[in-house]
């Protein structure tokens, strides 16, 4: 069996583009076959939108902690901003599905 690298697998664990297919490429079998595959993988992209709910809940948590414990507002900065970026990230994810769930297939 063919092991990924341990960046791969990180990437693969938090960005989901290696899941879909170029819907703007080929002629309109393949667009149209590309469609389908990309609504067929957008069951995956909740799970995507857990694992940064998660991660972003866990570094809000500890740039809470740090800040109460080590009295640090400037430590506990490397653990907002992270944490902070998960929300826009999430709202990105979640578009995407809405966007491959309700929207009819290209032309």
């Amino acid at each position: 069996m063919h092991s990924l690298a341990f960046r791969t697998l990180l990437y693969r664990y938090f960005f989901f583009s290696w899941l879909f297919r170029d819907v703007s490429r080929g002629n309109l079998l393949e667009r149209a076959a590309a469609w389908r595959h990309n609504q067929a993988q957008a069951h995956w992209l909740l799970t995507y939108m857990r694992r940064w709910l998660w991660c972003g809940a866990i570094l809000y948590g500890l740039g809470a902690l740090v800040e109460w414990v080590l009295n640090s507002p400037v430590l506990s900065v490397l653990f907002y901003v992270p944490g902070a970026i998960s929300v826009p990230v999430n709202a990105v994810i979640g578009v995407a599905w809405l966007g491959l769930k309700a929207l009819p297939p290209p032309i």
